[in-house]
């Protein structure tokens, strides 16, 4: 609707998971990371938490155009919240299994030890990816933790992937047999200021265009969003839909908040609630960064050990530090 009026070639914020919009902030990058790291050196299970909007199912995608070479063979489930047989059969039935004869839970998992079974001897990995897993009922996640029985002495035949809000954390500290399966975690918090600027940038590049926020605005749309990538979304959207509706020249800090407090429920109520984020977003950054120089050091003295020399650690390039 606005889109020519902007002179961008497309709509920039749909809230849908369409990887050439994906923004690499350094924690979508690890994010990224660690779960390839988990399906690469197949780990049982690995689990992705984040607040909705956080950018988990954007992350996703991303796995499964990684995924798609002739080495592996993937199953997304987006709507887990069905009955346990119907879960394994569909999960089964995306790895090209025929499940119109079987009926029961037992029928299922000598079928699908054939399909783990061909897949191996096809030198191929299963991966399933669970979408939404916090919806889980009970009785499911028991048997997602029996698939991962299926094992030879030396790997697993199969990776699981959950994907989930925080309630999922909560959930899985209820299922200690799952929770040991749990091999890899990571929870994916809130852009920053600055990589909320640099990811509205981003987005409108993609679409065909970079200067229409002015650079006040950007400091708003983190106020009002909390860095969340699905609600700068929204108020990116409907301010540019409003300031086409005013014949703007551009999206100015006025538009912003107005467009903040129409859309109901997703902005921050004070200043005082902004400033908590932007100090917990610093404390994280320094955890996280600890965390960053204390793996490069690691590796570098394991790679050091291993060649009988002195070596300098690579820089940490996200996806490419586990290729």
């Amino acid at each position: 609707m606005y889109e020519a009026y902007w002179k961008l070639r497309e709509k920039p914020f749909e809230n849908t998971p369409d990887p050439r919009f994906v923004y690499y902030s350094r924690k979508h990058e690890e994010a990224l990371s660690r779960m390839l790291y988990a399906i690469r050196e197949r780990k049982s299970a690995a689990m992705l938490t984040g607040e909705c909007g956080s950018g988990k199912t954007l992350v996703s995608r991303i796995l499964l155009e990684e995924l798609s070479s002739a080495q592996y063979q993937s199953v997304l489930i987006f709507n887990p919240k069905v009955p346990p047989l119907e879960l394994v059969k569909e999960i089964a039935s995306q790895l090209n299994g025929d499940m119109a004869s079987l009926s029961s839970m037992t029928d299922v998992f000598h079928y699908f030890n054939e399909i783990l079974y061909r897949n191996e001897n096809d030198n191929k990995k299963t991966v399933i990816i669970v979408d939404e897993a916090q919806a889980l009922l009970e009785e499911s996640f028991e048997e997602l933790r029996l698939l991962l029985n299926f094992q030879l002495n030396d790997k697993f035949l199969l990776t699981i992937i959950l994907l989930g809000q925080a309630e999922l954390t909560k959930r899985i500290k209820h299922l200690p047999q799952f929770k040991e399966r749990i091999a890899v975690r990571y929870n994916l918090t809130a852009l920053s200021q600055a990589d909320t600027k640099k990811y509205v940038r981003h987005r409108l590049k993609v679409a065909g265009s970079e200067d229409i926020f002015q650079d006040n605005t950007f400091s708003e749309i983190y106020k009002f969003s909390g860095g969340i990538p699905g609600r700068i979304n929204n108020i990116c959207d409907m301010a540019l839909l409003v300031g086409y509706g005013e014949g703007a020249d551009s999206i100015d800090k006025r538009t912003i908040e107005e467009v903040a407090k129409d859309l109901d429920g997703i902005h921050i109520k004070s200043d005082e609630e902004a400033e908590n984020i932007r100090y917990r977003q610093a404390l994280e950054n320094v955890s996280s960064d600890n965390e960053h120089f204390r793996r490069k050091r690691v590796f570098a003295e394991q790679t050091s050990s291993k060649a009988g020399v002195t070596q300098k650690p690579k820089r940490y390039t996200g996806v490419r530090y586990f290729d």
